[in-house]
């Protein structure tokens, strides 16, 4: 493993998800050039990859941010889970390599500007898109999912040691009666269960931010709080 540089900045800045609160990160050093192992010990420790920048959120007044993962050797669809699986199995899933191809960014592109119009990433760049997505490890894969030759949606993971990591998931806005978000996470898990391996990390958890509590219907879920990786029962 790598000997790496952490620094946080001393300036804050308003938070995304919470509208009272001021945000502020622990960052690894831009710079470092990261390996599986050294991506898993900090994913394990609660950091999150944002194209080649690795931070952690470490905000002065907040601890809301709570990075969770799917215990995808434990994991059984719900009902509803298995409803969608099920209303999607004329789609093919296939894993490429990370791309910045007109037919991914402007997939990406439609998903910004129809559900994050109100957001910090808009509007979209094919810059913001290859810094974002494109720009990797190594260790990174586009799973995907056509309806014949059309893209309706892109799962960007990392295969990390003891698990694949959720990194971003656009698709299209045009066919909601799929729910193509959840169907990507519940294909991700599968990924993980065919692959052997025990976790699917999806993120932060952020308490009191009704746009991340999806993530709850996924379970047995783990967070990370006080160092210590624990399932979450509240």
């Amino acid at each position: 493993m790598k000997k790496i540089m952490l620094f946080q900045p001393p300036e804050t800045h308003r938070c995304s998800y919470l509208e009272d609160q001021q945000s502020r990160s622990l960052y690894v050093d831009p710079r470092a050039e990261l390996d599986q192992e050294t991506l898993t010990l900090l994913s394990l420790n609660g950091f999150r990859r944002s194209g080649r920048l690795v931070y952690r959120p470490d905000c002065p007044a907040c601890s809301a941010c709570i990075p969770v993962r799917l215990r995808a050797e434990d994991f059984q669809p719900t009902r509803s889970q298995r409803r969608i699986l099920n209303r999607n199995t004329d789609l093919q899933l296939r894993i490429e390599k990370p791309s910045n191809s007109d037919e991914m960014y402007y997939l990406f592109e439609q998903y910004i500007t129809a559900q994050h119009a109100d957001g910090d990433m808009y509007p979209p760049s094919r810059k913001q898109f290859r810094d974002f997505l494109v720009s990797d490890f190594g260790t990174t894969g586009f799973l995907t999912a056509r309806l014949g030759d059309k893209l309706l949606a892109c799962m960007v993971f990392d295969h990390l040691q003891d698990g694949l990591s959720a990194v971003y998931c656009f698709y299209s806005d045009e066919l909601r009666h799929r729910s193509l978000g959840t169907l990507m996470i519940l294909r991700l898990t599968q990924l993980c269960q065919s692959l052997g391996l025990p976790f699917n990390y999806l993120g932060y958890l952020v308490n009191g931010s009704r746009k991340m509590n999806y993530k709850r219907q996924f379970v047995p879920l783990e967070g990370y709080r006080s160092g210590i990786w624990s399932l979450l029962t509240d």
